[in-house]
């Protein structure tokens, strides 16, 4: 299990021109190449692998964008942020998740107060953040894996039933006492936000930074089949539920990304609201084990073990991504890839490029 950080190993190239620069939320890896999202495009870029230009461990660059208005018929326009916060690399597929939270405008400093009030007062939902699809993964004539709309052998893209206001997730989470109070608040105000996300065949678990209830965090687990060229909620079992809620103990933080490695379950957890606090990694043991053999609609699950703090900044430097590196890139050794948000000065080289951490044992 991962117990020291190695900073800044990672260094990130992206073009002028990428749809991804800076603000990364989401990352998975398919061999050496590596997918990452931003929370502020409605794309994926991919980086390839590149010789070290200096002190890192592994350096990525020679980017290539993936509009996701070129893959799905999107619900919201083409150029509406998607707000994807989860990725995750599965049987061919590379899966995304938009956080599917409303947004409240900020107050400014350039602003007075009646202005101000107005745009605090101000909540508004983008068409495409109510995303969650399955995009296919083919080699294309460069040897190198691209994201497609349709795949040769029949694979194509899907997304969850849905329209720019709600999806079939939504829509079975509207009545339900624990969440469903949280939808029509803002994800930033400790709101329905969906950060992450892990798929074991059919089922998906998806992490929530909120709503954190009373110090607990939730995990809700979902099953998805493919009907048409849609996606839809498929029963967990024989009773017919569509949704398992997990209420984990992690200490007032709410979910920011999660890993599945071998049976366990690696949680990145910081704050749920926009402020400078703690940022850590716990694990759930055992934890594929026990969701494949739980019949339990709600569960709760304190035995967590909490692995490391993450630095932060004021303002900048926020972990949103983890995603365990290839044994083949980190010499095969046990290794996980952090990504952050508003990176500072000290995780930047010029416009484009950023920097990435790597956990590891001691």
């Amino acid at each position: 299990m991962p117990s020291k950080c190695l900073k800044n190993a990672i260094r990130l190239e992206f073009s002028p021109g990428a749809l991804v620069h800076a603000n990364l939320s989401g990352a998975a890896f398919s061999g050496e190449c590596l997918w990452v999202a931003g929370d502020e495009a409605c794309g994926i870029d991919r980086l390839r692998r590149l010789d070290p230009s200096g002190s890192e461990l592994l350096r990525f660059g020679d980017g290539l964008s993936f509009p996701l208005s070129e893959l799905l018929d999107l619900p919201g326009a083409a150029d509406e942020e998607a707000d994807l916060e989860g990725m995750a690399v599965a049987d061919g597929y590379l899966w995304v998740v938009g956080s599917h939270g409303l947004k409240r405008k900020n107050a400014k400093s350039d602003r007075d107060d009646a202005e101000n009030a107005k745009r605090l007062a101000k909540v508004t939902l983008d068409g495409n953040r109510r995303l969650l699809a399955c995009l296919p993964i083919e080699i294309g004539d460069d040897g190198q894996p691209c994201l497609v709309r349709e795949a040769k052998d029949g694979r194509r893209a899907r997304r969850l039933k849905g329209d720019a206001e709600s999806n079939l997730l939504t829509q079975a989470l509207a009545d339900d006492p624990h969440i469903g109070p949280y939808l029509g608040i803002p994800g930033k105000d400790n709101g329905f936000d969906i950060e992450g996300l892990v798929v074991d065949g059919n089922r998906l678990l998806l992490g929530l930074r909120g709503p954190v209830l009373r110090g607990w965090s939730a995990l809700l687990e979902i099953a998805l089949e493919a009907k048409g060229e849609q996606l839809r909620l498929a029963p967990l079992d024989g009773s017919g539920c569509l949704i398992r809620k997990h209420f984990l103990q992690l200490e007032g933080l709410g979910i920011r990304d999660l890993q599945f490695t071998g049976n366990d379950l690696y949680i990145l957890a910081g704050p749920t609201m926009t402020l400078d606090g703690d940022i850590r990694v716990f694990k759930w043991p055992n934890a594929k084990s026990r969701l494949a053999a739980n019949r339990e609609p709600v569960r709760f699950e304190a035995a967590l073990t909490e692995l490391l703090s993450l630095p932060h900044g004021q303002g900048t430097n926020r972990a949103e991504a983890l995603c365990e590196l290839p044994p083949e890139l980190a010499s095969h050794t046990p290794s996980w890839l952090v990504l952050y948000d508003a990176p500072g000065p000290d995780r930047k080289d010029g416009e484009y490029t950023v920097f990435g951490d790597v956990l590891q044992k001691d």
